[in-house]
């Protein structure tokens, strides 16, 4: 392994067939190059490719992926593949199969292939944050949807209060309230065989920027990805 990459690392991209907000949407060629790619660009860019598990139900995705050098180890069962299954089952599924083959690792960094712009420099930042103490680091931005000043409740009478109170009469006046944008979870490996991912409470942020942080689940989402790519592309070429 090179020795700017991770040890004790698994990285895990969950890629399942079905989709139904954006049919196909994984393996969606954005700029040309199938969605996927993105991931395992900065995936590579943290750990060694024997490292890398595209955990994944669709042979399609399965051929797409070892087209770009990625061996799939397994297919994903069906129950593992299906609306209600949860990101907590598949990596416990992705884990045993390295475990029963020998393989201990300790830590997980989840990466979903719907976060094309989330770079390997942003997970190894975010690395930097880890320790042995904690449950998870996980990449957050900042909520537009402020529950001190714009989200609201219905109560028991049917009238809206605040989701959370507080006297505030401006949002920037308000406190900083973050979201999981979805781009890199780094999970230590003993709090998962004791805890669900919801059950953590030792969890710190990692703060990105909302163009680092677009997560794509419908068409609306991927064709503000292409205009990214474009405007970034011109950047580039000055």
């Amino acid at each position: 392994m090179s020795k700017d990459k991770m040890t004790g690392t698994l990285v895990v991209i969950p890629a399942r067939g079905g989709s139904k907000g954006l049919p196909g949407k994984n393996i969606k060629p954005l700029n040309g190059k199938p969605l996927i790619y993105y991931t395992i660009d900065a995936a590579r860019e943290v750990v060694d490719d024997s490292d890398i598990c595209v955990t994944t139900d669709d042979e399609y995705i399965v051929s797409t992926v070892e087209k770009y050098g990625i061996k799939v180890p397994f297919l994903r069962p069906s129950k593992l593949a299906s609306d209600n299954a949860g990101s907590y089952e598949v990596l416990l599924h992705a884990l045993k199969f390295y475990q029963d083959k020998g393989i201990r690792y300790e830590r997980i960094i989840l990466l979903q292939p719907t976060s094309p712009f989330r770079t390997g420099h942003q997970i190894k930042e975010a690395n930097k944050l880890w320790n042995f103490d904690l449950d998870m680091v996980v990449s957050v931005k900042e909520t537009k949807s402020n529950p001190y000043f714009l989200l609201f409740e219905e109560n028991k009478h049917g009238f809206l209060e605040k989701s959370k109170s507080g006297n505030f009469l401006r949002r920037q006046d308000c406190p900083k309230v973050w979201e999981y944008n979805g781009a890199i979870y780094i999970i230590n490996v003993k709090s998962l065989q004791k805890f669900t991912l919801n059950e953590f409470t030792k969890v710190v942020k990692y703060e990105m920027d909302n163009s680092s942080s677009l997560d794509i689940d419908d068409m609306m989402d991927f064709l503000m990805a292409e205009t990214l790519v474009k405007m970034k592309t011109k950047l580039e070429l000055g």
